[in-house]
């Protein structure tokens, strides 16, 4: 089960990385008192959308008392830095801790799994999710999920009442998930090409020969891009390719932001390394940049939260797998970040796994693409361009978020239930 932990839980280190987190949120509230006085002579510059908005206020500003102007948003400063402090104090001595069991490992190299899910007795979860079990789970047509490398695998089995994992077992489907683990001495020394030719190819011949036939192959975010290098080399094994919310063209929307991304590596450089790694708190600052205020935002929102409700266990498990991050090895830092963001690689033909250029139309297998139109994470224009260049491609647009589409309360409709029926498709 999925909830409250017995006995006495220590507090979190998170939300990480925290002083970030704290100075983003302090500074821009506190930076409210310091315009004040350049906001009401007109001096404050406003994007074009927002001038005559902000024009309109400056008007009645100015009608207003000054110093009791000045004191009520002191006192308005005061109660929104409160409200966050609270939220994140809430979350760090949340009771809740996530203890789901794992479906058994079938296959193991290194700190990398491949877990099973069509194996796992679901009568055991006091979850409301369709029974399953070892019988059924044999029958049923295999599919290899495939996560991203930056964050753990269990976001597609966040919780009892959020896991696409198990629901897909209940769909007729037998969901195998890739756990790339913590990389240890021997990852260190990976590139793109190690796990990709390597690691995951070796896990597919594993599910293909325990099978006995092609599999469907479905990548999430950066997971996305490896399944999709994966289905172009082995397109004997790979019978279908689905992409969720997979980065293809970097600079489609914003290519100052994604070179800004690339640029976040240099002072890293020696660290990295040394250390043969991108260590987690960095890669969080790195998230951070695409949204600097989001911490005050939702913790704000979660200290209005019951803390027994839902809606606060749901933001709690999110939190905690946010902030349960791996590093970042060396070697894919540097494709990853230089070649994909900085230089856009994937577009130009340059980013190579074992020698060959990764080549979308070269995967002839039939191709579902998820667009999410509300994700911050990967622009829809970077994903949409992987669609246009796969042959035989289709392409769902969700009305939902990069995390959203695997987890929120519109999941299932908008993604789980078209992903279940294109992968039943197989036969």
């Amino acid at each position: 089960m999925t909830g409250p932990a017995a006995g006495p839980v220590l507090p979190r280190l998170g939300p990480r990385p925290l002083a970030q987190h704290l100075t983003m949120a302090v500074g821009s509230l506190l930076g409210s008192l310091a315009v004040l006085p350049l906001w009401r002579n007109g001096s404050l510059p406003w994007k074009a959308e927002l001038a005559q908005r902000a024009e309109e206020m400056r008007r009645l500003a100015r009608q207003a008392d000054e110093a009791g102007l000045q004191r009520a948003v002191d006192r308005e400063v005061r109660r929104r830095l409160d409200a966050v402090l609270t939220g994140i104090e809430r979350y760090r001595h949340h009771p809740y801790r996530r203890a789901l069991a794992d479906p058994p490992v079938v296959w193991q190299e290194g700190g990398t799994r491949l877990l099973d899910y069509g194996l796992l007795d679901y009568g055991q979860l006091d979850s409301g999710l369709p029974q399953g079990g070892a019988a059924a789970g044999r029958d049923a047509v295999p599919v290899l999920f495939v996560p991203s490398l930056v964050n753990r695998h269990y976001i597609l089995d966040l919780s009892a009442d959020k896991s696409l994992m198990r629901w897909m077992a209940g769909q007729g489907l037998r969901p195998f998930l890739i756990d790339w683990g913590t990389p240890g001495p021997l990852e260190r020394r990976y590139t793109l090409t190690d796990y990709i030719a390597g690691r995951l190819e070796r896990a597919l011949d594993a599910l293909v020969q325990s099978v006995g036939r092609p599999v469907p192959v479905v990548g999430y975010c950066m997971g996305g891009l490896l399944a999709l290098a994966l289905a172009q080399r082995r397109p004997d094994a790979v019978s279908r390719l689905g992409l969720l919310a997979t980065p293809w063209d970097f600079h489609a929307e914003d290519a100052a932001m994604a070179r800004r991304v690339a640029a976040f590596l240099q002072p890293f450089g020696p660290a990295v390394e040394a250390w043969g790694e991108l260590p987690v708190d960095a890669l969080q600052a790195l998230f951070a940049q695409l949204d600097p205020l989001l911490a005050l935002k939702k913790f704000t929102q979660f200290s209005r939260m019951a803390p027994d409700s839902r809606a606060a266990l749901a933001f709690v498990a999110l939190e905690d797998w946010l902030n349960d991050g791996v590093p970042l090895v060396a070697g894919v830092a540097r494709d990853a970040l230089a070649g994909w963001y900085g230089r856009n690689d994937t577009v130009r033909r340059n980013w190579l796994v074992a020698g060959l250029p990764v080549e979308p139309a070269a995967v002839r297998v039939p191709s579902l693409v998820m667009v999410p139109e509300r994700d911050r994470i990967v622009p829809p224009a970077s994903a949409a361009a992987l669609a246009e260049e796969l042959l035989h491609s289709q392409m769902i647009v969700p009305p939902l978020g990069h995390i959203g589409m695997v987890v929120s309360a519109g999941a299932e409709t908008a993604v789980w239930l078209p992903l279940a029926k294109w992968l039943a498709a197989t036969g």
